[in-house]
C-alpha cells in the first residue's frame, strides 16, 4: 500500500478533496469548509488568455510568476471565424512568446481538456485550476480540477496562489455493468436529472463502485466533465492500472522527445544515471510507480453530505430536453422528434470511442435528407486515430461533415450554428437557450450513438433500433 493510502493517525478520515487541497496548500490535513492558500500544479486558459492578460497587466507586472505551470490552448473559435477572433489569437501568441510559456498548443491541436490529458500535463493527485468551467474533467485521473474566473487566473499569474474553500463531498456509486447501448453520458444525465442542475453545487463528487472501474478512461472523462453541469466544484474517479498506464506511456514519450530535441531530462527518484553520467530515460514501470505514489484516495469513514447508489442494469438511454440539462427523460419518451442537425464532438464526447460508436451506427447508411451531421474530433490525435481506423471514411460516406478539432459550435462561435426554430441533438454538455448561438433554436443532449442514430433517422432515435442490435464498441483506451 502506498503512503497516499494511509490515514494520518492524528486526523479524522479525509475525503479526496481534503487530501488534494491539503497537499496543494502544503498542510498535513485540512477541515471541510476551511479556506486554504492553494498553489496549483497547472493553470489552464485558452482563447480567453487575451482577456486574462488585460486583467493581469493592471497588476503592473512584466513577467508572470509561474510560466512553467501555465498551459494554454487555442480551441474555442478555431480557425478564427472573425477578425476579432484572429486578433485575439494573435495577442495570445504574443503573450506566449513574451513569457516563454512552453505548454502552448496552436489552432487544430484540439480542446484544452483533451489535449492536456493526452499530453499528461496533469497527473493524479495534482491541482489544476482553469479559466473554463469544465476543468472538472481532470477528475477522470484522480486530479482535483476546478473552473475559476478570469480575474482569479490573473491573480494566479501574479502570485502563483489562490484562496480555495475545501468543499463538502458527495459519493456516487455505480454497481454492475452498463447494458449494451447505455453509456457514461446516460449515467451522467440520469444523475443530473434526478438531483437537479444545482444538486452538486460546490461539492466534490466522488465516484465509486465496480461499475466505475469497468468504464473506459474515455467514459470516465465524460462523468467528470459533466459534473460541471451538476454545479460541482470538482469531481473524482479513483485512478487504477488503466489510468497509470495511459499517463505513463505519454510521460515516457514526452521524455524521449525532449531528449531527442536536446532538452534537459530531469532525473526522478525512479531514474538511474547512465554509463556516461547523463540521465537515462526510465522505463514504463518506473513512470507507473511514480504515478501510483502520487495518487490520492479517500479514507474509509470520510464525511459525505450524501451517498447515491445506482445499479447499472437499471439505466437506459436518456436525453436532456430544451432548455436545461436537468430536463432529462428516457429516450423512449421523445423518440420521433424531428431534428435538423446532429452534432458529435466537444470536450464531453469528442473522443475516439465516441467517433467509433457513431461510425458503427451509420455504417452502410446515409444521413437523412433535411438533416445535417457534424462531427468534430476533440483533438488532432483523435482525428488521426479515427482516420487510421477508417471511422472518418465511414462517416463521410454516410454524409457527415468533419470539422477542425476544437470546440466547434458548442458555444455558438461557428461550424454548425443552427437556424431559428431548428432542432439540434448534440453530444455536448449544455443546452440552455442560445448556447449554440441561436436563442430561438432547441438543443437536446444525448450520447454519441443516439446522436448518430438521429442523424440517419432524421428524428431522435434509439441506435439499438436503427441497427437492429446494440452498439458494441471496442475499448479505445
Amino acid at each position: 500500500m502506498s503512503e497516499s493510502h494511509l490515514q494520518p493517525s492524528n486526523s479524522q478520515p479525509q475525503t479526496f478533496a481534503q487530501k488534494a487541497l491539503a497537499r496543494a496548500a502544503g498542510l498535513p490535513a485540512v477541515e471541510i469548509g476551511q479556506v486554504v492558500d492553494a498553489r496549483p500544479d497547472v493553470v489552464l486558459s485558452h482563447d480567453n488568455t487575451a482577456a486574462i492578460r488585460r486583467i493581469w497587466l493592471q497588476f503592473g507586472q512584466e513577467r508572470v510568476v509561474i510560466p512553467e505551470r501555465l498551459a494554454i490552448t487555442l480551441d474555442h473559435a478555431v480557425p478564427a471565424p472573425t477578425t476579432r477572433h484572429a486578433q485575439n489569437h494573435a495577442e495570445v501568441r504574443q503573450f506566449v512568446a513574451e513569457q516563454g510559456i512552453r505548454h502552448f498548443w496552436e489552432v487544430g491541436r484540439g480542446i484544452c481538456h483533451q489535449v492536456l490529458s493526452e499530453e499528461a500535463i496533469v497527473l493524479p493527485g495534482q491541482l489544476i485550476l482553469g479559466a473554463d468551467s469544465h476543468t472538472t474533467h481532470f477528475g477522470w485521473m484522480g486530479a482535483f480540477g476546478a473552473g475559476i474566473g478570469r480575474s482569479e487566473v490573473a491573480v494566479l499569474w501574479a502570485t502563483g496562489e489562490l484562496w480555495l474553500r475545501v468543499p463538502e463531498s458527495m459519493r456516487v456509486v455505480l454497481e454492475g455493468e452498463l447494458p449494451l447501448g447505455v453509456t457514461a453520458k446516460d449515467f451522467a444525465l440520469r444523475l443530473i436529472g434526478d438531483l437537479g442542475a444545482d444538486g452538486g453545487l460546490y461539492l466534490s463528487i466522488e465516484f465509486a463502485g465496480d461499475g466505475i472501474q469497468r468504464l473506459s478512461l474515455a467514459s470516465r472523462m465524460v462523468l467528470a466533465n459533466m459534473m460541471a453541469e451538476f454545479g460541482a466544484k470538482t469531481a473524482y474517479v479513483p485512478p487504477d492500472e488503466k489510468t497509470y498506464r495511459y499517463l505513463a506511456e505519454r510521460l515516457m514519450k514526452r521524455k524521449i522527445q525532449d531528449a531527442r530535441l536536446g532538452g534537459n531530462v530531469e532525473v526522478t527518484p525512479a531514474q538511474d544515471l547512465g554509463a556516461s553520467g547523463q540521465p537515462s530515460i526510465p522505463n514504463l514501470q518506473s513512470f507507473i510507480f511514480d504515478l501510483q505514489s502520487s495518487a490520492l484516495f479517500p479514507d474509509p469513514g470520510a464525511e459525505y453530505v450524501a451517498t447515491h447508489v445506482y445499479r447499472a442494469e437499471e439505466l437506459e438511454p436518456y436525453v436532456a430536453c430544451p432548455h436545461s440539462v436537468d430536463n432529462v427523460v428516457p429516450l423512449s419518451q421523445i423518440a420521433g422528434t424531428p431534428v435538423q442537425q446532429a452534432f458529435l464532438g466537444t470536450c464531453t464526447n469528442g473522443r475516439l470511442e465516441d467517433i467509433a460508436a457513431a461510425a458503427a451506427v451509420v455504417r452502410g447508411r446515409r444521413v437523412a435528407r433535411g438533416t445535417r451531421f457534424i462531427v468534430i474530433p476533440a483533438s488532432s490525435q483523435v482525428l488521426q486515430a479515427a482516420m487510421e481506423r477508417g471511422y472518418i471514411q465511414t462517416l463521410v460516406e454516410a454524409g457527415a461533415v468533419i470539422g477542425v478539432p476544437g470546440c466547434g459550435p458548442c458555444m455558438g462561435n461557428h461550424m454548425g450554428i443552427p437556424a431559428p426554430n431548428e432542432v439540434t441533438i448534440s453530444s455536448a454538455n449544455r443546452n440552455f437557450r442560445g448556447r449554440m448561438g441561436t436563442p430561438e433554436a432547441e438543443i437536446y443532449l444525448a450520447s454519441p450513438a443516439v446522436v448518430a442514430a438521429s442523424a440517419v433517422a432524421g428524428v431522435i432515435a434509439d441506435p439499438r433500433e436503427v441497427q437492429g442490435e446494440g452498439v458494441k464498441v471496442e475499448d479505445e483506451d
